[in-house]
């Protein structure tokens, strides 16, 4: 195959372009910076912006696939910081594959485009788009989701979307050192009554699903126009698998602990006061973040599975085993 991804830098960009050279694809990157480690794989690397149409169609020229993994992710800013990169850049990754014949696309989508903020307790494919969104990045996911989905043509462009939730395991830059960061400096507090299960998804088995959904990617095939959720299909406890993370790294448990119903009415007050005074950075707590931290999201991997044989091979346990063992390698 000839395979163009887009974020390629990204933490999940950069281990499934590896993959897709493991298995001998011809790979191009799409990215906004250098990424001279992938270039030294063998990565053919191609500088731009998704918001930039010229350049996405450019990197789209003979491919015969896009895993379209490139995007904007995060729990606060304006609606223009999220639809530019994520709404506009999809639709320019589209006008790409059209314009240059390529045949299949795979989009990273996100499980927070179903998200109300209520639990979410073994959720299907017939779980509809969220009725009310508590922050721009999923309504943005959902928006591009759907224009991925909708273009979806046996004759021309074969698409699907895949939804990771809690992309983790080493060499993350995002989710591990926030929380790290947070309980560094005496902010992590457990939000709820610590009983909440959640599924995550090691980075390997999210970059393996991506290849297997694109190989299903065939006229007629079941995979086509679809959206799945893929996780490592064992939810965890939330509290206790952060603590597991912060133990890593020599941290103690989160001991201080804060109702739902107080974090998500600390999150509207700060939203308010953070529009109202234009304040740079992101509030301490926000609605978004108290209910994710305070609800259930676990999925039915059932539809993946049958419809393109995703099943992870790196368990919760050796995935554990391996990021322990790259923080051992950091430590002073």
């Amino acid at each position: 195959m000839r395979a163009l991804v887009t974020g390629v830098g990204g933490f999940l960009g950069q281990v499934l372009a590896r993959q897709l050279l493991e298995r001998g694809d011809e790979v191009r990157g799409f990215g906004r910076g250098d990424y001279p480690q992938l270039s030294r794989l063998g990565v053919e690397l191609v500088r731009g912006d998704l918001r930039d149409r010229d350049a996405v169609m450019a990197a789209c020229r003979d491919r015969n696939v896009v895993y379209h993994v490139g995007g904007v992710a995060g729990i606060w800013g304006s609606w223009a910081h999220f639809y530019a990169p994520n709404v506009l850049g999809t639709q320019h990754v589209v006008a790409g594959c059209h314009a240059h014949g390529v045949s299949r696309l795979v989009y990273t989508s996100s499980p927070s485009v179903t998200f109300d903020g209520v639990d979410q307790v073994n959720v299907g494919q017939d779980a509809g788009y969220a009725r009310r969104w508590l922050c721009h990045y999923p309504h943005s996911k959902a928006l591009a989701e759907q224009w991925v989905l909708a273009h979806h043509d046996p004759s021309r462009l074969l698409t699907c979307a895949l939804r990771p939730h809690l992309i983790w395991g080493p060499g993350d830059q995002h989710l591990i050192p926030r929380l790290m960061d947070r309980a560094r400096r005496g902010k992590l507090k457990r939000v709820g009554d610590g009983r909440n299960q959640i599924d995550t998804i090691y980075v390997d088995n999210a970059a393996s699903a991506h290849v297997l959904a694109c190989d299903a990617l065939q006229p007629g095939a079941r995979v086509g126009g679809r959206a799945y959720f893929i996780s490592q299909g064992e939810p965890v406890n939330c509290w206790e698998w952060i603590d597991q993370l912060l133990a890593l790294a020599g941290l103690p448990p989160v001991r201080r602990h804060v109702s739902a119903r107080i974090a998500w009415s600390a999150g509207t007050v700060l939203e308010g006061i953070y529009r109202v005074l234009r304040r740079s950075g992101e509030p301490p707590m926000t609605r978004f973040l108290a209910a994710q931290l305070s609800t259930s999201h676990y999925f039915d991997l059932t539809p993946a599975r049958t419809d393109f044989g995703y099943e992870p091979t790196i368990s919760l346990a050796e995935g554990m085993r391996r990021l322990a063992s790259e923080r051992t390698k950091m430590a002073p």
